[in-house]
């Protein structure tokens, strides 16, 4: 199983950016879909941005136009720029991957925190 190890969280003003990086143990070839999702206080974790491993992407609703995933298959790392954050993107976020035979790995997770 991949392991899969976040960072690029951080304390923020409202309206600046953030890149959030998810490194993968391996090659991240095997991997079907890689997200990223995110958990705020008391609420559910829920998927913010995917992509697969033709790079075809999709977003949650409230975070469409502000942030971008992408991935570099040669350094086996997922981005996630993230730019006119708002306090309601605060949270922790974390990175998923899951391989063709549908073996989900989760990163530890990092928390961004966007102050008003």
């Amino acid at each position: 199983q991949v392991q899969l190890v976040e960072s690029g969280g951080g304390l923020v003003q409202a309206g600046g950016s953030l890149r959030l990086s998810c490194a993968a143990s391996r090659t991240i070839f095997s991997l079907d879909f890689m997200g990223w999702y995110r958990q705020a206080s008391g609420n559910k974790r829920e998927l913010v941005a995917g992509i697969t491993s033709v790079g075809r992407t999709n977003y949650a609703d409230s975070v469409k136009g502000r942030f971008t995933i992408s991935r570099d298959n040669a350094k086996n790392t997922v981005y996630l720029q993230m730019n006119s954050l708002k306090p309601e993107d605060t949270a922790v976020y974390y990175c998923n991957g899951v391989n063709t035979r549908g073996t989900t790995s989760w990163g530890q997770g990092t928390q961004v925190t966007v102050s008003s």
